[in-house]
């Protein structure tokens, strides 16, 4: 979808962190938490996507998670278009699912 000229793209994040003290998991709890009042939605365990609206929005989310990164630990964030996106294969069991849609994009004429 494009919207003004620019194309939408989904941010995924994938993130590996450790749990194994008290402070390590406060910190864990901390990113994810930032994550979702980011507006990520979980994907799977340590998987969250979100909607962008343009190149220069995904960047803003990027940087966010850029200055919250936990001290240890491995964060990854990928970034594809909606038309990537919408071709990823979903399954649950040998059920295939549909792929999520994009959230509904307000215009202004």
């Amino acid at each position: 979808m494009q919207l003004n000229g620019y194309r939408s793209m989904w941010l995924i994040t994938m993130f590996d962190l450790p749990t194994d003290t008290a402070a390590a998991r406060r910190e864990y709890s901390k990113f994810r938490h930032m994550l979702l009042l980011s507006g990520f939605s979980m994907m799977q365990y340590s998987v969250y996507s979100r909607h962008c609206s343009s190149k220069e929005n995904a960047e803003t989310y990027v940087r966010r998670i850029e200055r919250q990164l936990p001290p240890d630990g491995q964060v990854r964030v990928l970034r594809i278009t909606d038309k990537q996106f919408e071709r990823m294969k979903v399954f649950w069991g040998k059920a295939r699912l549909p792929t999520e849609s994009p959230p509904a994009q307000l215009e202004f004429f």
